[in-house]
C-alpha cells in the first residue's frame, strides 16, 4: 500500500501564499524530514496534512485513504493521524498514564498495555504516576509521542518536536522518537530547521522553501547531488568558486579540476563540500593562509583565503589542524558539483 501522497497543494493567508503548490511522496513506514528555515511553509504544510488547517486547493491521500480532495478536507478527528507538537502539550494537571489514554475510548483504555507503550518510547513504567512537571523535557516528548502512537495511527505529524532541548538531549530523544515510529512501522513526517536532525533521522529529507519543495531525496542523495545551487547551499556547508569549462577540465581559483566530459563549456560555479578540499604542502597546491578555526574535537573547520582573495573553508581531522597565519596548499580532492555561471 502506499504511503503520504500530496499533490498541488496551496494555502494562503489573506494575500500571503504560503504553500504554492506542495507535491510529496512519502513511502509506507518511512519518516520524512520537511527542513526549511522559518517561514518556509514546513508547519502549514503539517497541519494542512492534520486538517487542522484547510488547502485553498490540492490533494492529500494516506493509502487509500483520501484526506483533501480539491481543498475540501476530512475533519481532523477521522484521518486517524497522530500529531506532536512542539513543545508536547502535555495536560499539566494529569500524570503520565492519564496523558497517554485521554483520547482513548474508556473501553480501550481499560485493556490498553501502558507499560508496553512506555518501553517502546523508552520510558520505565515507574513513570506513569508522575505529572508532567516532575520529568525532563525529553521524557516530555516521549510521553507526547506515546500519546500519540495510543490510538494506533499509521501516519505521525511532528512539529519540531525536539527545538526546545540542549544539543545532547536532542540527540538522544531524537533516536529514540525514531526507533519507536519504525517500531510500529509509522510513517512520519518531522518539521524541522535543523539540517543535522534531518540528515541523521530521516529516510528522506524535503527542502521547502518559499511555499515550494525545492529537492526530496535521501539525505544521502541530497548532499551529494543537489538539484542546484540554492539547496547546495542550504543542506551543509558549500565552498563556491567561479570557473570556466573547456573538454571536461573546470580551470578555478585552485587550478584544473576535472568535471566530466558532460559539462557544460562556458562560464560555471563550482560548489565543493569542505571536506573535499585537502590541506597539503605549499609546493602541492594553491598557497592559502590561515586565517582562523573553529576545532569540534573530532574535526575542524579551517578559513583560508587565497592571493585572490578567494575565501575557502576546509574540513580537516581534529588531530591536524594547522596554526593560524600559517601559509599551507590547498586543492580539489574528488569531482565538485558543477553548475551554470548565475544558475540559482
Amino acid at each position: 500500500m502506499t504511503g503520504l501522497r500530496v499533490r498541488g497543494v496551496r494555502k494562503s493567508f489573506g494575500d500571503v501564499l504560503v504553500l504554492d503548490g506542495v507535491d510529496l511522496d512519502v513511502a509506507r513506514g518511512d519518516v520524512l524530514a520537511a527542513l526549511g528555515a522559518s517561514g518556509g511553509g514546513k508547519t502549514t504544510l503539517l497541519r494542512v496534512i492534520a486538517g487542522f488547517l484547510t488547502a485553498d486547493e490540492g490533494e492529500v491521500s494516506f493509502g487509500d485513504a483520501d484526506f483533501v480532495v480539491g481543498g475540501t478536507g476530512v475533519a481532523p478527528q477521522r484521518r486517524h493521524v497522530g500529531y506532536v507538537p512542539q513543545e508536547g502539550a502535555l495536560f499539566p494537571h494529569l500524570d503520565v498514564r492519564s496523558n497517554i489514554v485521554f483520547g482513548l475510548a474508556r473501553s480501550v483504555r481499560r485493556s490498553y498495555d501502558l507499560a508496553e507503550l512506555l518501553r517502546l518510547v523508552d520510558l520505565p513504567a515507574g513513570l506513569a504516576a508522575r505529572y508532567p512537571h516532575e520529568l525532563s523535557g525529553g521524557q516530555q516528548q516521549r510521553v507526547a509521542l506515546a500519546r500519540a502512537l495510543a490510538p494506533g495511527p499509521q501516519l505521525v505529524l511532528l512539529d519540531e518536536p525536539f527545538s526546545s532541548l540542549d544539543a545532547g538531549l536532542r540527540v538522544e530523544t531524537g533516536e529514540a522518537v525514531m526507533q519507536a515510529l519504525r517500531s510500529v512501522g509509522a510513517t512520519a513526517v518531522l518539521v524541522t530547521h535543523d539540517q543535522d536532525e534531518a540528515l541523521a533521522l530521516a529516510d528522506q529529507v524535503a527542502i521547502v522553501r518559499d511555499g515550494r519543495v525545492a529537492q526530496s531525496a535521501a539525505p544521502t542523495d541530497l548532499y551529494s547531488s543537489p538539484a542546484n545551487v540554492d539547496v547546495a547551499s542550504f543542506v551543509g556547508d558549500i565552498v563556491s568558486l567561479p570557473a570556466h569549462i573547456r573538454g571536461g577540465v573546470a580551470t578555478c581559483g585552485l587550478g584544473d579540476v576535472k568535471v566530466g566530459p558532460d559539462a557544460t563549456a562556458g562560464n560555471a560555479v563550482l560548489l565543493v563540500r569542505p571536506e573535499n578540499l585537502r590541506l597539503v604542502e605549499v609546493n602541492e597546491g594553491t598557497p592559502a593562509r590561515v586565517v582562523a578555526v573553529r576545532f569540534f574535537g573530532h574535526d575542524a573547520l579551517v578559513s583560508l583565503s587565497t592571493d585572490d582573495a578567494a575565501a575557502l573553508t576546509a574540513r580537516v581531522r581534529g588531530s591536524d589542524v594547522p596554526a593560524v597565519g600559517s601559509t599551507i596548499g590547498v586543492r580539489i580532492s574528488g569531482q565538485p558539483l558543477v553548475f551554470p555561471a548565475g544558475a540559482s
